[in-house]
């Protein structure tokens, strides 16, 4: 019989995770949805159609009902709390896999502490954004024992992904430490297009132009950014695809592995600094491609590029 699963978090990426669990995951049961706010998980089930999903009303009911539990949570506090409420469970034979963006360290003691009472422990972090999610098209990132991640596998690539890497049988903070470093990728591009398109306006190029040369040159994410930043959709919207709040977490995360491994990456405290004055101008609705306007302030011009 297939697996009882469970999904914990219904943020802007668990939702779409968990419509293609169900539409293309072969669950022979309803998944098991909980969410901090409970009637997000109804509006959710409700969307997923009658007998798709059931509703937890509390963490502990979710993880004692399933086999495996899937967790996407906003930052480290979050995932930490929700496994030390989990593990004041019976759950040994169960499998956690944790797809939240945390730092390694964080990881590994939860990997620690799961593993202690008996539970398997994946990490399966994803690259991609809300549409990616909803789509299905995100890469996951699998790691942990070989035997934990091929039960994890049936529900990544063609079910909630396009494509794996694989890191079975390496710690499991292998998996978050890669997720870490490839955010800051994403940043770095956010800030050099934030750049380019303040120094091609105060220059006279034009934004259009410079768009024309984006999409040519580099389509898929920079040209979606440059879109979004050119249309004044990095402040309109009323939930950010990317917050700040946790574009922030992912960059202290990123130079403190740096800083530890004797390094040091200048450009993430470039982009941490405009991410900061997007908290200042914005608060919690401020999106990572907020950038463009914390550039443009620095040079003169209005945060916004257009009235609201």
């Amino acid at each position: 019989m297939a697996p009882q699963l469970a999904w914990v978090g219904l943020g802007n990426m668990g939702r779409g995770m968990c419509k293609n669990l169900v539409e293309k995951g072969d669950l022979s049961q309803p998944l098991i949805i909980f969410n901090r706010t409970t009637k997000r998980a109804e509006d959710l089930s409700s969307k997923l159609g009658q007998g798709k999903s059931t509703v937890a009303k509390t963490l502990d009911e979710a993880v004692s009902k399933a086999d495996i539990i899937f967790m996407c949570l906003g930052d480290d506090a979050a995932v930490t709390d929700s496994f030390s409420v989990a593990a004041k469970n019976d759950i040994k034979g169960k499998l956690f896999v944790d797809c939240s963006t945390v730092h390694p360290n964080t990881t590994d003691m939860l990997s620690k502490t799961m593993e202690a009472q008996g539970a398997e422990f994946v990490a399966c972090p994803v690259f991609g954004a809300p549409a990616m999610a909803d789509a299905g098209q995100l890469v996951c990132v699998l790691a942990g024992p070989a035997a934990a991640v091929e039960k994890v596998k049936p529900y990544c690539k063609g079910v909630m992904g396009r494509a794996e890497i694989d890191y079975s049988n390496e710690s499991p903070s292998r998996a978050t430490l890669l997720k870490v470093i490839g955010n800051t990728f994403i940043l770095n591009m956010v800030e050099t297009l934030s750049e380019g398109h303040t120094v091609a306006e105060k220059t006279g190029l034009g934004t259009d132009n410079l768009h024309k040369f984006i999409e040519t040159m580099f389509p898929g994410p920079y040209a979606a950014y440059s879109t979004r930043m050119r249309q004044g959709d990095y402040f309109q919207r009323e939930e950010p695809l990317f917050g700040v709040d946790l574009a922030r977490k992912d960059a202290r995360h990123a130079m403190d592995l740096a800083k530890a491994g004797g390094a040091r990456m200048r450009a993430v405290e470039v982009a941490d600094s405009h991410l900061e004055m997007i908290q200042k101008h914005m608060g919690s609705k401020g999106d990572i491609a907020g950038i463009y306007g914390a550039v443009r302030q620095e040079s003169g011009l209005p945060f916004e590029n257009q009235k609201k």
